[in-house]
């Protein structure tokens, strides 16, 4: 297995997070206490200044504690911030972000079928990203989920580190480190529990003790 990335790899999801009125910096702040070695932080909307600051102070916090941070979409906030970045597939081309980043930062990229992950083979990112592998809730016209199976096959198509995301719960992680994923991606099942930091902190410290 490839240990680019750790095995579980938190989102903080500023969508997620708003629905439920809890604030993304205490919630970081919780997952990185818990000893969460990286986060990506997901605002899929205008990213005014107060959302800058916002990921300033989280890029603060992985600083301190020693862990990666990662900007979803935004070549230009994960260059400002030093971080790496999270591309999907209408964002802007590996080749160009990784002009903007440099050649060291991580870079990540998003495929969601067999199709869309070979033709990911030649760009210069340092992982890929497949799902949903189930349901999920966290996008508003989700691709089609792909199920254990479809993973498998997915997983021998490519050498690269694989990130698994999609409705992955605590009880269905080992089933998708089995079937090939390197890494599994969080946002939902780290706030099924409790919106507060203690609720937080615990569940993050019992998807790191699987």
């Amino acid at each position: 297995m490839n240990r680019l990335l750790p095995r579980v790899y938190p989102i903080v999801d500023t969508a997620a997070l708003a629905l439920r009125g809890y604030p993304p910096v205490p919630f970081a702040e919780s997952l990185l206490e818990a000893g969460a070695s990286i986060l990506q932080f997901r605002h899929k909307e205008h990213f005014s200044r107060a959302t800058f600051q916002t990921a300033t102070l989280i890029r603060d916090l992985c600083r301190q504690a020693g862990a990666a941070l990662v900007i979803n979409d935004r070549a230009d906030i994960a260059a400002l911030l030093d971080a790496g970045l999270h591309l999907g597939q209408d964002d802007l081309p590996p080749a160009l972000a990784r002009r903007i980043l440099g050649p060291d930062a991580l870079l990540g990229f998003s495929t969601h079928n067999a199709a869309q992950l070979l033709a990911a083979a030649n760009e210069p990112v340092s992982y890929l990203a497949i799902g949903p592998i189930f349901s999920t809730a966290s996008k508003e016209n989700p691709d089609p989920q792909l199920g254990l199976a479809s993973l498998g096959s997915i997983r021998a198509a490519t050498t690269r580190p694989l990130v698994a995301i999609g409705g992955i719960t605590l009880d269905t992680a080992p089933s998708v480190w089995a079937a090939g994923a390197d890494t599994i991606a969080v946002i939902a099942d780290l706030l099924s529990h409790g919106t507060d930091q203690h609720s937080t902190r615990k569940r993050m410290e019992l998807w790191l003790n699987l």
